[in-house]
């Protein structure tokens, strides 16, 4: 049957159609192609030809944060009255950005920035500074076209980048130097691009602070526009209020140009610091670094493509260190200072000091039931520049024989030991064991003295005495000791350990010496360390062992700071207390409470009728302690011969007031007199003098404090 015309025609349109889509479906999918072919080829060429540049710009347009330095935390004595400040240092700081940057836009800056700043005023220190690598590098950058030239290509063949550089600086010759005329203008740009090439990374480095004047930090402050990485800036250093009193005991910060210590730098860095901080290297700046050192304010700089700052957020708000409260009273330390430096310059000027060998006193002040530092003073002479010099952290770092002050450990461990009993009585007569020096006392105490008795009169028999039975040893005069056990030296120092003598006392700082122990086990230098004249002891063992002594055999923490607070409110004063310090006990000795109170008896009796009584007689308050003076024999060459010329003598001298629940006990050391009798009173006028002071600053503070109540009321 034939189709209808029509239906012919539009089976025939039909047809037409479905032949025209495909035709138009493929233009379109070349045409698709075509175009993410073109983005393809675009990306590749931003990524490889323009790859570093774009990612410049990201770079430059980016957030770009800075840290700026804060104060540290200060530090006041036990009254509140401020000790340690900080003083503000306007400073030039250069950041590097964070890909960082070239040597010769380090040299561009430079050249800017000598335009306002010179870091180095003095010529001749400027001329020191810059040395002549300096100079072949200034040449290298302005001389690029013609560095190629300077070696050959078979010499380049076999040195890579570093070597070939270092070949490139060495053959630029004097006759290339001369080229520029070093004047102190150039030298100071040269010194200014040093500063710049020890920069880190996004770490301000301090280019200069030192000697900025107030015309030059504006200059740069108003010129920062110009000047990329460059900032203007407060910086501080710290300020001792106190003329150097106990400031060997604050310690040390690192220099801007030094930063964080580079032996440590990953526990540093790890813990948020940056490789320009200054940190704590001694004393209690060391110590206690994680309170004082603060929070550094953050800001969030915007930059635009040409590196404008166009925004800044502060995105962490700046805080300054926690502050410390010692336990010291500044007051009284200085008291003691002046103390120790007039008794030390009236025993050098004595006529009868003709050895030479005097030239320090050192004195240590603590409260026995807390272990609170109340003083640390050591004067030392300094013959050459004929002055007086502050160097207390002599107390912990350098130790002596003390000589007998040690002689009420020695009788404790004999009570312990078994070998002698309260009420315990033994011969002073002279020792004499074969091929050593004759062993006795000052002078003879009698047939038979008790151990309240040597204590009294320091008997250094009684104690050798001791010293041998521990050993169990027997003695026969002219002959050696038998049957002599050499581990008593380790008994003996286990005793004195108790007390914080041949031992760290725990005080909070750093570092501290524990002494020197004697290495010779002869059977004779058991006998002298019973009487503390073989192993050393510093000035602050001695204080914590007398404490311990009085304090009924509890051996406290001695501690320089009793509170962290927070910053104060600009009142002068600091502010709540975060952490305050108990007093904290190391051990308990191991001897029986009626051992030590006949030792705290025997310490009285030095006082009032044995070695120091004609020194303290008559004096207003009450002392307990024990005096000690040791050989130090003086050696030198003569015809190549190491031997002894000349003799002198530590003197030494514990105690603590009042006998009963004292609070406040002392050690003091003056070591190397000479041996005439007329000077044996040094220690003694230092002993006497700190404690009047004591008593004087407490009857004073305990005034202010019935007025202050008094005021209260009203």
């Amino acid at each position: 049957m034939d189709q209808h015309p029509d239906l012919k025609k539009k089976k025939k349109k039909l047809k037409k159609k479905k032949a025209q889509l495909p035709f138009r479906l493929n233009i379109l999918f070349v045409t698709v192609f075509l175009v993410f072919s073109l983005l393809i080829v675009q990306l590749g060429v931003v990524q490889i030809l323009n790859g570093e540049e774009a990612q410049r710009q990201i770079n430059q347009t980016e957030n770009t944060p800075s840290e700026k330095p804060v104060p540290r935390g200060k530090m006041y004595d036990s009254d509140h009255d401020l000790i340690l400040d900080n003083k503000a240092v306007k400073s030039i700081t250069y950041t590097p950005p964070k890909n960082g940057d070239s040597a010769e836009g380090r040299l561009e800056l430079a050249e800017d920035l000598a335009e306002y700043i010179t870091i180095i005023k003095d010529d001749d220190e400027l001329d020191k500074t810059i040395r002549e690598r300096d100079k072949k590098e200034y040449w290298y950058l302005k001389n690029r076209e013609e560095v190629p030239d300077l070696l050959t290509e078979e010499e380049r063949e076999n040195l890579d980048t570093g070597d070939q550089y270092q070949a490139e600086l060495d053959a630029i010759t004097e006759e290339h130097l001369d080229e520029f005329d070093w004047t102190p203008e150039l030298l100071n740009v040269l010194a200014i691009k040093k500063e710049l090439d020890s920069a880190y990374e996004l770490s301000p480095h301090v280019v200069v602070n030192e000697g900025l004047t107030d015309e030059e930090y504006a200059q740069v402050a108003e010129h920062l526009n110009d000047l990329s990485g460059i900032d203007a800036v407060i910086d501080w250093d710290r300020e001792p209020l106190y003329d150097g009193t106990l400031s060997s005991f604050f310690g040390n910060l690192t220099s801007s140009d030094e930063g964080i210590p580079r032996e440590n730098s990953d526990f540093y860095l790890s813990n948020g610091y940056t490789w320009n901080d200054r940190v704590g290297t001694s004393g209690l700046e060391e110590q206690y670094e994680h309170v004082l050192r603060g929070r550094k304010e953050k800001v969030q700089y915007t930059t635009n493509s040409n590196g404008d700052v166009i925004n800044s957020d502060v995105v962490v708000e700046g805080e300054r260190g926690k502050d410390l409260v010692l336990a010291v009273d500044m007051e009284y330390q200085s008291e003691v200072d002046k103390i120790v430096e007039e008794e030390l310059r009236t025993a050098i000027n004595n006529p009868a000091n003709n050895t030479g060998y005097l030239k320090d006193a050192l004195a240590v002040v603590m409260d026995p039931q807390t272990g609170d530092i109340l003083a640390l003073s050591g004067i030392r002479y300094d013959d050459e520049n004929d002055e007086y010099v502050n160097q207390a952290y002599r107390t912990i770092y350098d130790s002596h024989e003390p000589g007998s002050a040690i002689k009420g450990a020695t009788v404790l461990a004999g009570y312990q030991e078994g070998v002698i009993d309260i009420g315990t009585h033994m011969a002073d007569g002279m020792i004499k064991i074969k091929s050593t020096p004759p062993f006795k006392s000052h002078r003879d105490l009698g047939p038979s003295i008790s151990d309240i008795h040597a204590i009294q009169e320091s008997s250094n028999v009684y104690m050798a005495r001791i010293a041998m039975k521990i050993a169990g040893a027997t003695y026969r005069y002219e002959e050696p000791l038998y049957n002599f056990d050499y581990s008593a030296f380790d008994t003996m120092r286990n005793y004195y350990s108790q007390f914080g003598l041949g031992v760290e006392t725990g005080i909070d700082l750093p570092f501290e010496a524990s002494g020197v122990t004697g290495v010779d086990p002869a059977q004779g230098n058991l006998l002298h360390l019973s009487i503390g004249q073989y192993d050393t002891y510093t000035t602050l063992q001695l204080a914590q062992y007398v404490s311990t002594i009085a304090n009924d055999g509890y051996r406290m923490k001695p501690r320089l700071v009793k509170e962290i607070r927070e910053p104060g409110n600009g009142d002068g004063s600091p502010g709540k207390v975060i952490e305050s310090f108990s007093p904290e006990v190391l051990n308990r000795v191991d001897m029986d409470d009626k051992y030590i109170e006949q030792v705290q008896t025997g310490f009285r009796r030095v006082f009032t009728n044995g070695t120091a009584q004609s020194q303290w007689n008559n004096f207003p308050y009450e002392v307990a302690g024990k005096t000690g003076t040791a050989q130090k024999p003086k050696y030198d060459y003569v015809n190549d011969d190491f031997v002894q010329v000349d003799e002198t003598e530590n003197l030494s001298l514990v105690g603590y007031s009042p006998a009963e629940n004292p609070e406040v006990a002392f050690a003091v050391i003056v070591p190397e007199n000479g041996t005439n009798n007329s000077r044996h009173s040094v220690h003694h006028a230092i002993g006497k003098r700190i404690i009047e002071a004591y008593y004087d600053f407490k009857d004073k503070s305990d005034e202010e404090k019935q007025e202050q109540v008094e005021n209260d009321d009203e």
